[in-house]
């Protein structure tokens, strides 16, 4: 899993001989779009339908069908990406009719708290949010959610996937 295109590109170079799924986790900009539609297996950031149009459109044809989440901001807090809840319903159409893109789930990164309670309550309204779509998408089996500081309280509220660099390999030097 890769935050940063231009730290991923130079590891996807080097390990290409690997058997390696890339996952693209970090916000995407347009300009960026082209990159990681030729080089990731899955994103789990998509939160507009630009995106999503650009990185089907840039999906090149002999790859298979790019997996991705939607980004939903459970915390709505000004400074994450991510969809509000409300909006979701209409992304989750638009992402369907693209045939280059698999809609696979939802993901989601709560308010920065050890509040264990706060978190479950953020993790559960995705999940919840993820079982009121799944009739109109029964592609959805993936619930992005829960890093190394609040993964506990996301798995008990139903993710399948976390992102848990920071115990794997550390803080960020910045």
């Amino acid at each position: 899993g890769e935050n940063y295109l231009n730290e991923a590109l130079p590891k996807i170079v080097l390990l290409q001989d690997l058997d390696l799924v890339w996952h693209f986790i970090g916000p995407i900009q347009s300009n960026k779009t082209r990159a990681i539609a030729e080089h990731f297996s899955w994103v789990h950031s998509i939160d507009r339908a630009k995106v999503a149009r650009r990185l089907n459109n840039q999906r090149p044809d002999q790859m298979a069908p790019l997996q991705v989440c939607i980004q939903v901001n459970i915390s709505l807090e000004q400074s994450k990406s991510g969809i509000a809840l409300e909006a979701l319903p209409a992304l989750v159409r638009e992402i369907l009719d693209l045939p280059r893109l698999r809609l696979r789930g939802l993901m989601a990164i709560p308010t920065p708290t050890r509040d264990e309670k706060q978190q479950r309550q953020e993790f559960a309204l995705l999940h919840d949010a993820m079982h009121q779509l799944f009739e109109s998408a029964p592609t959805m089996d993936t619930l992005s959610m829960g890093m190394s500081g609040d993964m506990e309280a996301a798995i008990a509220e139903g993710s399948n996937l976390v992102r848990i660099g920071t115990d794997i390999f550390g803080p960020r030097k910045t």
